[in-house]
Formats: C-alpha cells, structure tokens, sequence
C-alpha cells in the first residue's frame, strides 16, 4: 500500500470524524466512528466526534477535514459527501456518484450484469408480485434483501415459496424497494480495498444459516480466514474483480466487496459497502493485520484517502 503523503500528524488538520447519524445502523456508526476516532488520537491528529444527529451540519465547515464512519442511509449514500462537497471540506471514502451507486444494491447489479460482471439473478419484489413466479424464475433458496439497507438488516433466506411474501412484508419494513436474488450455494468471500490496493482476501464462515447482522455484529463463532485458502491464480483472480466492480461503481478511496464462490468455482458479486465496519468484529481491520497494518495505521491511510479530493478542490 502506498504511503500517505503526510509525514506528521498536524498536516491533517483539524478532522470531524462523523459517526451516528439517522441510518438503521446508527449504533454500528458509533461504535465503528469511536474506534475510529481513538485511532487517530492515538496517532496524534486533533480529531473530533461529530454525530449528525446532534449539531448543525454547517458546523463541519469548522473543520479541515472529515473522516465518515456513518453506516447507512444519510452516510453512506452520498448525502453527507454532497454537505461536505458544498461546504468545501475534503472526505474520506467515495464521493457523491460512487456512494449513491454502492448504497443502491439494485443499480449496482444493473452496472455489473451491463458489463459483463458476474452477479445472481434476481426480481424486484412489491405487492403485486407473482410469488409463484418468482420462485420458478429465481429458484429456491433464495434471499431477499432491502435495495438500501447495509449490515444485512431486512435480509432474509427464503426456503418456501409460501414464505416469500412474509419476507418481503419483512424487508419493505426497511425499504420500499426490495428485491429477491439467486441463492449461491458456496463459499462466502470479502475483499478490502484501500487506495487502489487489494487487501488479503476473507473468507468469511458463519456457524449459522449466512452472514447476517448477528454473525457479523454479535456471534463470537463466526469464523474468518485469512489467508482465504484459494490457490494463488484463483486469489488474483477474486482481487481483480473486487477492484473491477468497486471502480466501475464509481467507489473510491476505500471500501469492501462481497463475493460468493460456487461450487464449480465461479465468483457472483453480491455487493459494494463504500463505509465497511471497523468494529472489532469487522473484517476490514482483520484483511489489514494480515498485510501488516494495525488499527492506528489503516485509520490513518483511510483519514488520507481524503487528499485526493483536497487536491481537486
């Protein structure tokens, strides 16, 4: 990974690292933006906690610089990228188009299977769906997913035909636009990005049904493994096309891409998280580790990632 081009903490300036927020996942924000935020401390930057949710946003004009950890809908979506574009304060992360794709698993899909990039199939779902028409098309099992919704809040494995309503009824209470995809049956992969670098691989083994909010967030038994295990062609191969559908996404400066593996060994792109987890049970910090990059310094290349757009300002 490269270098950041700052060589001492006060280079950075004054830095809001925003956390909270109004998202479903505001409790994963704070929890992600204070493990954030006492990185860079430990670093010695003047960094300091600004949820949302509390203080006026013309506040953050303030500050020279903004680190987000806000998961979900008014963070990760491109709203608060748009803020601070307006008031002219550089961001981590993606910026307005790459954060409002991402966020969208729908238009993400609809890029990825336009260019070719291997996604599962799926159906939009709302009250007038033909239920029975959907399992014949998509098969069973398959998920069902809020289109807008991060940390798999609203998801759901459907098993029956008969259950499919009630899990749409389940996600809608997320979303209004949900959507029902192809159950891959395989081996589950991450893959981390950090400017322009592909972190270590993951491969991720919940004890439970998939990687759902309690396997990522709350299980003590979910199980992660890094190095993956792929044979070197095959690792390459899952790198490269993580870093494909992150760019052509319009992602930037950092993030995550979920992947499953099938049995005969093809990779399906599930989707884009612009503002991945960094709690200590997240996987982003733990690809990092392997590469030999502790907490303090991935903060720090992650607070840099916000120099290129100082730059184009």
């Amino acid at each position: 990974m490269g270098e950041p081009g700052w060589q001492r903490p006060e280079q950075a300036g004054r830095v809001a690292v925003l956390l909270g927020g109004w998202s479903a996942e505001r409790e994963i924000s704070l929890k992600s933006g204070h493990a954030m935020l006492a990185a860079l401390e430990r670093r010695g930057v003047d960094a300091h906690a600004f949820d949302p949710r509390e203080q006026p946003l013309t506040r953050l004009a303030d500050f020279d610089r903004a680190l987000i950890a806000l998961h979900g809908r008014g963070g990760e979506d491109g709203v608060i990228q748009g803020v601070l574009d307006a008031l002219g304060v550089p961001y981590s992360g993606s910026g307005v188009l790459g954060s409002a794709i991402a966020m969208d698993k729908l238009r993400t899909k609809l890029i990825w299977r336009g260019l070719g990039l291997a996604t599962p199939a799926f159906a939009r779902l709302d009250a007038a769906s033909d239920w029975q028409a959907v399992v014949g098309e998509l098969g069973l099992p398959l998920m069902v997913k809020p289109a807008h919704e991060g940390s798999s809040l609203g998801m759901a494995r459907v098993d029956a035909a008969e259950d499919l309503e009630r899990a749409w009824r389940a996600a809608a209470a997320y979303d209004a636009e949900v959507f029902a995809e192809r159950w891959v049956s395989g081996e589950e992969y991450t893959v981390a990005l950090l400017d322009g670098e592909i972190l270590p691989p993951i491969r991720i083994e919940p004890t439970h049904g998939f990687y759902d909010f309690d396997a990522k967030y709350v299980a003590e038994d979910t199980r992660m493994h890094c190095p993956c295990g792929l044979p070197e062609a095959a690792e390459h191969e899952l790198g490269e096309l993580a870093r494909a559908a992150f760019e052509v996404v319009g992602a930037s400066g950092w993030g995550r891409v979920d992947v499953m593996r099938d049995a005969a060994g093809g990779f399906w792109l599930l989707e884009v998280n612009t503002v991945p987890g960094m709690t200590d049970h997240s996987l982003v910090p733990a690809a990092a580790r392997v590469a030999g990059v502790d907490m303090d310094e991935l903060v720090w290349r992650i607070l840099a990632t916000s120099q290129r757009r100082e730059a184009v300002r």
